[in-house]
């Protein structure tokens, strides 16, 4: 064989050789990852092969699955009222994938969490039969939310303080996850142009500044560091608080309420700024934020088990920013179920339960897989005696002061409203913010729940936490109180 010969053998083996140390690496190195890109049509047309399992609220199931007729999806997923349930479910569509509840258990849903094979299914590969999720929600809690919110701009979330289940998760205005579970482009389009932008959780991720329901946080942390040891003790508060390295004055909405060194009972009554942003200076920005991280301010990982997004207080402020933000406002933001989960541990005797909307998984025959109920966790924030008082002062605020419209027959409640600036220099229209709990006269259930409405048809001189949200909290607290 001559020199040429030789060399093109080589040549042509080295080619071979090259060729299948490629096909090699695509096929056992970067075949996972191609078979995951979410570009591979494939995963679509398994997903949607066989139905999917469902979410349950009350005992019925709230998803479906549903033959189509055309196309290589052979099923699309099919909803039960899907704008009074979207904020739990989120959607499962077959073009923009899964949100909320519909994404953190796909797997589960879909049949291919590992939990849900049996040894034929291992041995076949099969795709085993998909679970279920059990909710937490209370369908007439829920209901009672979404109606009574209507056409405002807002939120709403109720927790039961003793168990941590979450008992309704409502924000408006809401979309119908059935609409986007096709290919259908359409309805994506018009959600995503809507200004008021449907497609966010108000509930769990839009924080926004809390306003005065903030000042139940200052009020706890003032109590439990001692500057002050009773919630009828007079504080050292002037009427009006002159801020330090600021030329603003902090001043409150009723000129000729008592709020000169007013105790916390009365500031809570009458939501006194003076007196709540002097005691954060007072008490100092480490120990405000201190309470505001037991409550669960500035936790990141925040999963209910949907992952909800950070409430925040600031860091590294000087002492006008202090002030501000012990009234809830300057950088402070939080979401409905922060505020909801303040008023929970006050009203849980100080004691907070993790809050969760998911109390069980089940595999197809019902066997349970996971029990979130008997999974939670527990952490003291104040002492009982400190939830004490801020309870009696939150009944007077119901009772007597800025928060009647939440009053409940045959309940005891508690509330605290907020009115929270927005834009600069207040120029658009406030949030209205109410959170309270509420215990049953008979029966000893309880509920807390938090309310905020961004934008209703109402007057801006008339709107208020009492005049807007608080109206709400009573219908929530009404529905879970019902016996």
């Amino acid at each position: 064989m001559n020199k040429t010969i030789r060399r093109a053998s080589v040549f042509t083996l080295l080619l071979v050789l090259a060729l299948l140390f490629r096909a090699t690496w695509v096929q056992f190195y970067e075949g996972r990852a191609l078979a995951d890109d979410k570009d591979n049509r494939r995963n679509a047309i398994a997903l949607y092969s066989e139905p999917l399992g469902d979410i349950v609220v009350g005992g019925e199931a709230v998803t479906g699955s549903a033959r189509t007729t055309g196309g290589d999806l052979r099923y699309k997923r099919t909803y039960t009222e899907g704008e009074l349930y979207a904020a739990v479910t989120g959607y499962s569509s077959q073009v923009y994938g899964a949100t909320q509840l519909e994404g953190v258990y796909q797997d589960l849903l879909d049949g291919t969490d590992t939990r849900l094979n049996n040894v034929l299914d291992t041995v076949t590969g099969r795709r085993a039969d998909p679970g279920d999720v059990i909710t937490t929600v209370d369908p007439g809690v829920q209901r009672a939310a979404y109606e009574a919110l209507g056409d405002k701009k807002g939120a709403a979330v109720a927790v039961d303080p003793e168990t941590g289940r979450i008992l309704a998760v409502v924000s408006t205005p809401s979309y119908d996850p059935g609409a986007l579970a096709t290919g259908d482009t359409s309805a994506w389009q018009e959600l995503q142009k809507d200004s008021d932008k449907p497609l966010t959780n108000r509930a769990l991720r839009q924080p926004l500044p809390p306003g005065s329901t903030f000042k139940l946080v200052v009020a706890a942390a003032a109590l439990e560091d001692g500057l002050y040891y009773s919630v009828d003790e007079r504080t050292v508060s002037p009427d009006p608080y002159e801020l330090e390295q600021s030329d603003r004055t902090l001043t409150n909405e009723n000129p000729s309420a008592p709020c000169e060194d007013a105790s916390i009972r009365v500031a809570l009554q009458y939501s006194c700024n003076n007196v709540f942003g002097k005691m954060a200076v007072d008490l100092g920005q480490d120990e405000v934020r201190a309470m505001a991280e037991k409550f669960g301010f500035n936790d990141t990982e925040q999963d209910v088990p949907v992952r909800a997004y950070p409430s925040v207080y600031p860091k590294d402020m000087d002492e006008a920013q202090t002030a501000l933000s012990g009234i809830g406002q300057f950088d402070v933001t939080a979401t409905p179920l922060q505020i909801a989960m303040v008023s929970a541990a006050i009203a849980n005797g100080g004691e907070l339960v993790s809050p969760h909307m998911v109390s069980r998984i089940t595999d197809s025959n019902g066997d349970v897989l996971e029990d979130y109920d008997d999974n939670v966790s527990t952490e003291r924030i104040v002492s009982s005696s400190t939830a004490e008082q801020l309870r009696s002062a939150m009944e007077t605020v119901v009772e007597e002061g800025t928060g009647t419209n939440a009053r409940v027959s045959g309940a005891t409640v508690g509330g605290k409203t907020g009115t929270a600036q927005r834009g600069e220099n207040n120029s658009k229209t406030p949030y209205a913010w109410f959170t309270s709990y509420g215990k049953s006269d008979t029966t000893g259930k309880q509920v807390a729940v938090a309310v905020v409405v961004e934008q209703s048809d109402a007057a801006r001189s008339e709107v208020s936490g009492n005049g807007l949200a608080a109206p709400v909290a009573k219908a929530v607290m009404e529905a879970a109180l019902d016996d």
